[in-house]
């Protein structure tokens, strides 16, 4: 008797610990959407806005809403890295507003006159085709074998040069997300907000003599002059 009463009791004690572990292990499954969630939404966190629409090159009302703008020509800045594109030209823009009132954006609520022409901003996207890391070098040994003496002999002087060395994929990849990251973020975002908007321009940059960010969108409208 007292045997079959501590096998009760043994019993009762393992179906008591299964039932505690399987509690936490749903606990911990139910969590875990939670901590991917943040995850990528930490993640997915694009350029910071910065202190006030006063720390950008130039401001603008529209409405109750006000946009700071800097022109960065060809140079692309993001949090991680300074990057740069031959075929575009990009603009930081913040909105400032009340928090609790979101504001709707849209990549095509601007266009950039430069020198006089209105060019409409174009998806960060294309900018992928032409963009570099400056700091990124080749390897030595794929530096190397760009180099050939003119002398040599079997050498083909009418060749075309070699093409020169590809960053390698991750890294690509790796610079097109953190461009995407920090291009200005579309539809209803609260305040204040930032990012990149880009505009196609293939000149030099020492050839822009005028600068001219038109904004018209969900604020109203507004124009900001940035060069000169």
């Amino acid at each position: 008797m007292a045997r079959s009463f501590k096998i009760a009791q043994w019993t009762m004690i393992a179906a008591i610990a299964f039932s505690g572990a399987e509690a936490c292990a749903q606990v911990a499954a139910a969590q875990a959407p939670d901590a991917a969630n943040k995850d990528a939404q930490a993640q997915m966190k694009g350029l910071a806005p910065r202190s006030s629409p006063g720390d950008y090159q130039a401001q603008a009302k529209a409405g109750a809403i006000t946009i700071g703008a800097e022109f960065t020509a060809h140079a692309v800045s993001t949090p991680e890295g300074i990057y740069s594109t031959e075929d575009y030209v990009v603009v930081e823009v913040a909105f400032f507003g009340a928090e609790d009132m979101p504001l709707r954006l849209a990549q095509n609520d601007f266009s950039l006159k430069i020198n006089g022409k209105q060019v409409p901003a174009e998806p960060y996207a294309r900018s992928f085709g032409s963009l570099k890391d400056p700091e990124w070098e080749p390897p030595a040994s794929a530096s190397k074998a760009g180099k050939t003496s003119l002398g040599g002999s079997g050498q083909d002087l009418n060749a075309p040069p070699p093409a020169p060395p590809k960053m390698p994929f991750e890294l690509k990849r790796a610079m097109q997300q953190r461009v995407q990251k920090a291009a200005l973020p579309e539809g209803d975002r609260a305040m204040p907000v930032a990012g990149l908007i880009f505009f196609p321009y293939r000149g030099k940059a020492d050839g822009i003599r005028s600068v001219e960010l038109s904004y018209e969108g969900a604020a109203g409208k507004a124009t900001i002059t940035l060069h000169p």
